[in-house]
């Protein structure tokens, strides 16, 4: 059943007006919206590579219901820069601690990251490992993942 709709996402209303209520969260984004940053793999939110902020909750995209996230402000990766054009810190500390590879679970990384430094701006090895659990990366291993957390972390912390 086609009915339209409107999202907020990365701080813009967007119109949603040919997509089947029964769509995910992640199919409209990247089909619908464009919005390719967000990645599709596993469709079970077991990989993390959906990983999007609703209403400021770390979300799986992959099993929310679009239409269900109507009056809620969702954040995509393409919607964490700093400024216009800028990296956002995540971002930058991913690219200078090599923290990428293939890229494809890299977006649901730095959405979590974002979420995690929001709650703990120092957080512990430990701390990072349990918060990015449920984020799957085949190529990079982990150490330099961790490095650009505690990098980033380190950068906010200093502030401007």
């Amino acid at each position: 059943m086609l009915e339209p709709y409107s999202l907020r996402v990365n701080g813009t209303d967007r119109e949603v007006t040919d997509a089947d209520l029964g769509e995910s969260l992640l199919f409209v984004l990247r089909e619908r919206l464009g919005l390719t940053g967000t990645k599709n793999a596993c469709t079970e939110g077991e990989c993390g590579s959906c990983a999007v902020l609703v209403d400021g909750v770390l979300t799986c995209s992959c099993l929310v219901l679009a239409a269900t996230a109507a009056g809620q402000e969702i954040t995509t990766v393409e919607g964490l820069h700093d400024g216009e054009d800028d990296l956002s810190t995540v971002q930058q500390a991913f690219v200078d601690e090599g923290a990428v590879q293939c890229g494809f679970c890299t977006p649901g990384l730095i959405v979590a990251v974002h979420d995690l430094l929001e709650a703990n701006p120092d957080p512990s090895d430990e701390d990072v490992r349990e918060s990015l659990s449920g984020n799957l990366c085949r190529c990079t291993g982990y150490g330099r993942i961790l490095a650009a957390v505690h990098s980033a972390a380190a950068t906010q912390r200093a502030g401007p």
